[in-house]
């Protein structure tokens, strides 16, 4: 990400965070330029290249009353949502399916030992990301604000593993879901170490449609659990794969936001961004 990529980007996210805190109010779109330093027209234009809707609607998407609609109109399980708009082969979601396969106790003695694993940055709508896969799939995906940072908290997961900085193809097409082409996505492996309860709450997350939200207590419910709401709050605040592993889909029983991993301000911008995208 160049340097001005990240002054637009820290511009964009502090918009959001006014926009969060004022909905309420309703701020027009020169209260909320002027929070960001720049004028109503090129606020207006940057926003709208950088979040595919105007301001005025972007900050609809990320009302708490619209989490709360979207929460009050399901009628259907998540499987059942899922099944009816992705994984069954129609709609936006017809060409992605997920693969968790978890890795054996072997390769992860040691901390990774004899695990090759390739990295790299790449530029995502919500801040640079570095991505690591295995010859299996994506092991790790993460939000960098800082490269050596989170470079250094990739090889923190797996210290005994071997490190090549290589883009690969398992990354590339794990990379395309941002384009939002899914006619030309392949399928996406990820290549996971967690508890079986772990694997079990990251598959539910997967079956959340692009657009939609779930509870912590509706994921609990799903997985067999329903008084295991706090299990599975950190099983989610666990997720080693940001975004392909759509924990951001999850918020309060209140409707409000709640925490991620990855700052509430980027939650917020992404949610937006995908009911966004579903509406277009």
């Amino acid at each position: 990400m160049t340097e001005q990529e990240q002054i637009n980007y820290s511009r964009i996210a502090e918009a959001i965070s006014y926009i969060k805190a004022n909905f309420k109010e309703q701020p027009s779109l020169n209260e909320i330029a002027e929070t960001v330093h720049l004028s109503p027209f090129h606020f207006q234009r940057l926003f709208t290249d950088w979040a595919g809707v105007s301001p005025k609607k972007f900050m609809q998407y990320i009302s708490v009353e619209y989490a709360k609609q979207l929460l009050k109109e399901k009628k259907a399980t998540l499987f059942d949502t899922a099944h009816e708009t992705g994984l069954s082969g129609t709609g936006r979601l017809h060409d992605l399916f997920i693969n968790i396969e978890g890795m054996t106790p072997g390769e992860y003695k040691n901390n990774g030992e004899n695990l090759a694993i390739n990295y790299s940055f790449a530029e995502s709508p919500f801040g640079n990301l570095i991505v690591g896969s295995t010859t299996k799939g994506i092991c790790h995906m993460s939000f960098a604000v800082n490269e050596q940072q989170a470079l250094i908290d990739l090889k923190a997961r797996f210290s005994n593993a071997t490190y090549n900085q290589v883009v690969d193809k398992i990354q590339q097409d794990a990379l395309f879901i941002f384009q939002y082409d899914w006619s030309k996505l392949n399928q996406i492996k990820l290549h996971l170490n967690g508890t079986p309860f772990q694997l079990k709450v990251w598959e539910t997350l997967l079956k959340i449609p692009m657009g939609d939200l779930t509870t912590y207590g509706t994921i609990a419910k799903e997985i067999d659990k329903p008084k295991a709401s706090r299990a599975v709050g950190t099983a989610i605040g666990s997720n080693p794969v940001a975004f392909l592993i759509p924990c951001h889909r999850v918020i309060q029983s209140s409707g409000e936001i709640g925490g991620y991993m990855w700052g509430n301000t980027r939650k917020s911008a992404i949610i937006g961004w995908e009911a966004a995208k579903v509406n277009s």
